[in-house]
């Protein structure tokens, strides 16, 4: 009876965790197609930047502007994206690995950071990684004042030349099951790489596949420019590298959540899967149980018989 009281115990422990897990998996589901949808909503102004860009630059090679201008002076920074929360399968220790194989390559430079997320700032700090900014990422949104602020950051000692290069660490979003974590230079700005984030903000797959940007969506336009080019380039340029961050992070989250809904689905189906196999079990001792009492009460009868 001892035995069979463990089982039911421990079946109704698994299934109230399934419960848990089918809770959180639905909830991380909504919370990725809400990040995707927040990444697709900025395209257009991506376009659009990228479109008055290709009016007012059209020699990008001389365009000269701190946060385009190649330098070879100064320390190399990192931007490294992780999130707060675990559940989300191996989403940071991917991302982790990056931005390890990047410490190792510029072993010999100096080395500066922002540190997006506590996974990301213990990392930093085990490596004595000088830290200029470090913010949480529990929130389930990315807000633009966080944004604008890792862009000042980063802006202000790029142009001050404390540093020559900046480069991002975050997990890239594919499709539901599918995440890339990915190393990516933003600082110098490279019109390649800002055409290339243009194309990839709509997934390859899922609900947002169709939404593929058109080669014709970024091409030169006509502009009536009111101002000099100039200041309109020096203001256009800053929110580009807006722009390519808050993209990172709106990326990292919705990859977040989509590691974390996998991983409870994952956890789902185990957790049905053990709870099947100690009803088995259950079953099975129960029979066993009636069957000996069976034979005790059959042995008792005829003892008495005889």
């Amino acid at each position: 009876m001892a035995n069979l009281k463990q089982l039911k115990l421990k079946r109704q422990s698994v299934d109230k965790t399934r419960k848990v897990t089918r809770a959180m998996e639905a909830v991380s589901a909504v919370k990725m197609r809400k990040s995707q949808e927040l990444a697709l909503s900025g395209r257009s102004f991506a376009l659009v930047a990228l479109r008055i860009l290709n009016a007012i630059a059209s020699d990008w090679d001389s365009v000269k502007h701190p946060l385009v201008a190649s330098k070879n002076d100064g320390a190399r920074g990192l931007l490294l994206v992780t999130s707060d929360k675990g559940l989300a399968g191996s989403l940071n220790s991917a991302v982790l690995k990056k931005a390890q194989a990047f410490l190792d390559e510029h072993a010999n430079d100096k080395i500066v950071a922002v540190a997006i997320g506590r996974r990301a700032r213990e990392f930093l700090k085990a490596r004595s990684v000088d830290i200029l900014l470090e913010m949480d990422n529990n929130k389930d949104a990315v807000d633009l004042s966080d944004t604008e602020k890792i862009s000042e950051i980063i802006s202000k000692v790029q142009t001050n030349a404390e540093t020559s290069t900046w480069t991002v660490a975050y997990m890239n979003f594919v499709s539901t099951f599918e995440q890339n974590p990915v190393l990516r230079q933003i600082l110098p700005l490279e019109k390649a790489e800002l055409e290339n984030l243009a194309f990839e903000i709509a997934p390859t797959k899922g609900k947002f596949s169709d939404e593929a940007v058109k080669q014709e969506d970024i091409k030169r336009r006509s502009y009536l420019i009111e101002a000099d080019s100039e200041s309109i380039l020096n203001d256009l340029i800053f929110e580009l590298l807006n722009i390519f961050v808050h993209h990172t992070l709106l990326e990292s989250k919705a990859s977040e959540h989509s590691a974390r809904m996998v991983a409870m689905k994952a956890a789902t189906d185990k957790a049905g899967e053990m709870s099947h196999e100690l009803l088995l079990k259950f079953n099975k001792a129960r029979q066993a149980a009636i069957t000996r009492e069976v034979s005790e009460i059959t042995s008792g009868v005829e003892a008495m018989k005889e």
